[in-house]
């Protein structure tokens, strides 16, 4: 079995369709207005016509109920992505209200912040392990500064559901970062752009080539 990938912040067809060609497990649209990935609902769902058998992920910060069901009542969404401050709680809600399989996005800095994802694991269908925010930028994204986190913090942890690896992931160094933090999947968004929103087809199918070519250490 090789590493799945979901390629975030899709925001063309060319880009969308080259990912749903090269094998993308998933595909993330951002519904997060600051983000230079940001796409409405309607766009979404044109692009989601271009993706194939490639699950569809909503990427959402803090939303309320009616900001989720407005979202939900338009796109073609398969998994709600949550990459805020939500709490295991709010998690179990949002899986409740809407009936879609919810994953929570941990930020990390250090293995303090490894331990608060023990509190996800039994109301979240997935976890997805992504870079802090830098302290020094408070106007830094929630996700998808290209940045990453010390991967070896990571080696030798478990946890009873699915988990994915993000931040700073790209065709040079993904080899690594899997065979040292044993993910099973990555996400990958800034390491297969040009510029911030801007996807590279020939980046993204270079990585999921080489993603294709590795197998899960775990």
């Amino acid at each position: 079995m090789s590493v799945d990938v979901k390629i975030c912040g899709l925001t063309d067809p060319r880009s969308m369709a080259a990912a749903a060609e090269a094998g993308a497990a998933y595909v993330g649209f951002i519904f997060y207005p600051r983000s230079p990935r940001y796409v409405t609902p309607q766009q979404a769902t044109e692009l989601a016509g271009h993706a194939g058998p490639a699950a569809k992920v909503a990427v959402t910060v803090d939303l309320t109920d009616d900001a989720l069901a407005a979202i939900l009542a338009v796109a073609r969404i398969d998994l709600i992505q949550l990459h805020g401050a939500e709490t295991p709680q709010r998690v179990a809600e949002v899986r409740a209200r809407f009936g879609l399989p919810v994953m929570k996005s941990v930020a990390v800095a250090g293995a303090d912040d490894l331990d608060r994802a023990d509190a996800y694991a039994g109301v979240a269908d997935r976890l997805l392990f992504d870079a802090k925010p830098p302290t020094e930028k408070p106007d830094a994204l929630p996700g998808g500064n290209a940045l990453s986190f010390d991967w070896q913090l990571l080696s030798g942890r478990s946890w009873p559901l699915p988990w994915m690896l993000s931040g700073g992931l790209d065709v040079d160094n993904l080899a690594q970062a899997v065979e040292i933090s044993r993910a099973p999947a990555i996400d990958v968004s800034s390491g297969v752009e040009d510029a911030p929103g801007q996807k590279n087809p020939d980046k993204i199918r270079a990585l999921l080539g080489a993603a294709g070519r590795l197998r899960p250490v775990g």
